[in-house]
């Protein structure tokens, strides 16, 4: 199956260059960019922030225990962004991480944040590359994780060829990934969800795990996190109501803020979805 080849992954690259400043704004200051999972009923209007951070955290969390990451694990961030979770892994498992991504922007803020935390030299690195041609030898990591990121890329069987090379036998690849519900979405979805964020998938829930297991995984555990996808755009339309950055910014949080509740509306109408796969490499 050849998937999504509607926009180039330069064009990723130049999205993501430009639009840092607002994910800073509106997401995370420090510029960690991924939804999450959310545990417990909301806690109202002023706690919004703290909730949505929370549950990315709560994201890294499950992540590492499903898994199995530890001071042991040699870990490939494929679309590590600003470095957040490369560190975040070091930080809280002990393990050696390595963080690629497309954007020039956000690789230099991952270097720049690697910085500000010497007592991780020696176990992290971040490095420009194509989730589509990692620079890595096979065998290189006992796990490849990826957040938001596979739905960008064009040519997404490459990406899970490349994941499962760099594995070592026996090493698990955990991410997870927007899919595609239907293939008939309304005009609204495509533009307020595809067309804005530059992408498509033949990817439903289900598809995406036959292609892994084409790959040579063995599918391990698929978690269906639409719900929890919907949460975080309800609450991110709402931070971005609220954003405040650089002159001139304004218009952009505006439209982001009806374009977040649209991208909801397109979750509950079953025209997008976000799932979460475990896999193994075969010993």
């Amino acid at each position: 199956m050849v998937t999504g080849h509607r926009f180039s992954e330069q064009e990723t690259e130049e999205y993501y260059d430009a639009e840092d400043v607002i994910y800073r704004s509106i997401w995370d200051a420090d510029g960690s960019v991924h939804w999450g999972v959310f545990d417990g009923e909301p806690k109202g209007q002023d706690h919004i922030r703290e909730e949505f951070l929370s549950a990315g955290i709560r994201l890294n969390e499950l992540m590492v225990e499903y898994a199995g990451i530890d001071a042991t694990s040699r870990v490939l961030d494929v679309g590590c962004g600003n470095g957040t979770n490369v560190i975040w892994v070091s930080r809280n498992t002990g393990a050696n991480a390595t963080g690629i991504d497309l954007s020039g922007v956000r690789i230099a803020n991952a270097v720049t944040s690697m910085e500000r935390v010497p007592d991780l030299a020696g176990r992290i690195a971040f490095e420009k590359a194509s989730a589509t041609e990692l620079p890595f030898a096979e065998g290189a990591f006992t796990h490849v994780w990826s957040q938001a990121t596979i739905y960008h890329v064009p040519d997404k069987i490459k990406v899970l060829e490349e994941a499962y090379r760099v594995l070592q036998p026996g090493g698990q690849f955990i991410f997870d990934d927007l899919t595609k519900p239907t293939l008939n979405i309304s005009e609204s979805a495509r533009q307020f969800v595809y067309d804005r964020l530059l992408f498509d998938t033949d990817f439903s829930f289900y598809s995406y795990i036959d292609a892994l297991r084409e790959t040579g995984f063995k599918v391990l555990q698929a978690r269906d996190l639409s719900v929890h996808l919907a949460r975080s755009y309800t609450y991110l339309s709402r931070l971005a109501s609220i954003a405040e950055g650089p002159e001139g910014y304004q218009d952009r949080f505006d439209y982001l803020t009806d374009a977040y509740m649209k991208t909801v509306d397109a979750i509950n109408n079953d025209e997008l979805g976000w799932a979460q796969y475990l896999c193994i490499k075969p010993a």
